[in-house]
């Protein structure tokens, strides 16, 4: 199978390319930065919100397109709302290259698109189209949209993805994008302070490995032809608290957290646990790995890579 990556050089990118190499495919990457992490996943430098489709590599047909490519913190984008544009911007280039040239696309959406953070909707048929919590959230539910579109006045093959705060292996680029679990990983570790924005906030927290096998089950769904046209939820399907996540670090690490706590911020989801069933019954999707076992890893991963010193 022939995979073009968007945003190859992320963490889901990193994780879902390597896995499919390792089992035989062949990866060709699309970021504005080069991968960090490995150079094993070959990379055209490219800055979709500044080129046009054509601009997209035609050197190979492709069997299909994840596209990843996008500015993903809520609270930079209520601060930079521009991003948000870029994000539309992105997924419509990529989108036109698939229509051009025939190609199934999976395009990695947000829990965000759920609109009003108090209803805590999360079965995919009812996502609120009109409410948009953030810029961030505006630009998921106007990427869904766009993808819908193409089906419909084109018959272009999807499947779009509901992640839920990814973490994990190659998650520690602050330069790309400054995540909340290495973040206070690193904090905790150095006994450095920590402010938590909504203690009480609940979030369904989802192991990398997880999301980078039901992302590689989905890709392998819409190739084969056994699903045309889907939106599912992608994450573990239990939530815990911010609360919970600083003591479960603190526990792992051996030490108490200094934390400050602060009402949630402009934007962001105070509760989020996904419904799973249709990754379950469409892909034959398993998630094994919940947060308390997902820390350890993180950790460790972290201390072997050089970003713990403790």
């Amino acid at each position: 199978m022939k995979v073009l990556i968007t945003g190859s050089s992320g963490q889901i990118g990193t994780n879902v390319g390597l896995s499919l190499l390792e089992r035989g495919d062949t990866v060709q990457g699309i970021d504005k930065l080069k991968n960090r992490w490995t150079e094993r996943i070959p990379t055209t430098v490219l800055d979709l919100s500044r080129c046009k489709p054509g601009d997209l590599p035609r050197e190979m047909k492709f069997d299909v397109v994840l596209h990843l490519a996008a500015y993903a913190k809520v609270f930079e984008l209520v601060e930079h709302p521009d991003r948000a544009m870029e994000n539309i911007t992105m997924l419509f280039n990529t989108l036109d290259y698939c229509r051009q040239t025939k190609t199934p696309i999976v395009f990695g959406s947000s829990r965000e698109v759920y609109g009003d953070i108090h209803r805590w909707i999360t079965d995919e048929k009812e996502a609120d189209f009109v409410v948009a919590e953030s810029p961030y959230s505006a630009s998921k539910i106007a990427g869904e949209a766009l993808i819908y579109s193409y089906h419909e006045c084109y018959g272009l093959p999807h499947l779009v993805f509901r992640f839920s705060n990814v973490y994990g292996k190659y998650d520690c680029d602050i330069d790309r994008l400054e995540r909340v679990i290495p973040l206070f990983i690193k904090k905790i570790a150095a006994g450095e302070p920590i402010t938590v924005y909504g203690p009480d906030k609940t979030l369904d927290f989802t192991y990398v490995e997880d999301c980078a096998q039901g992302v590689i089950r989905g890709i392998d769904a819409l190739v084969n032809g056994n699903i045309k046209a889907e939106t599912i939820n992608l994450a573990y399907g239990q939530g815990n608290t911010l609360l919970d996540l600083v003591n479960m670090i603190g526990m792992c690490l051996g030490k108490s957290a200094q934390a400050t706590f602060e009402p949630a911020r402009a934007g962001e989801v105070t509760r989020y646990v996904a419904d799973i069933t249709a990754a379950k019954q469409l892909l034959g999707y398993q998630p094994t790995t919940p947060l308390s076992g997902g820390l350890p890893r993180s950790i460790a991963w972290q201390r072997e890579h050089g970003y713990l010193k403790f």
